[in-house]
């Protein structure tokens, strides 16, 4: 049986904005991921007392990197569909 995919249409202007308007937030949450384990102080533990996911160490990195470690993830799964679907492999 063949799929026959969908005819993309509509606003190709709006699609274009949405995939930019998700590439920068994708951008700004791995930078702030990784910007958290550069500043974060090691040595003084109450230092993150008050950031979101404290007071432990874990909980901060869980709410700073785990969003990062989600669009990673997201964007891997993104590029082996499409490289599976150019080269006309079939699961």
């Amino acid at each position: 049986m063949n799929a026959v995919s969908p005819k993309r249409s509509g606003h190709p202007g709006l699609r274009t904005l949405g995939v930019g308007l998700a590439g920068l937030l994708s951008v700004y949450l791995i930078g702030r991921g990784i910007a958290e384990f550069l500043t974060v102080n090691y040595s003084d533990p109450a230092s993150c007392r008050n950031d979101w996911g404290g007071p432990s160490l874990a909980g901060v990195f869980a709410v700073h990197s785990g969003p990062a470690v989600l669009v990673v993830v997201g964007w891997a799964i993104c590029l082996r569909r499409r490289r599976r679907t150019r080269s006309g492999e079939r699961r």
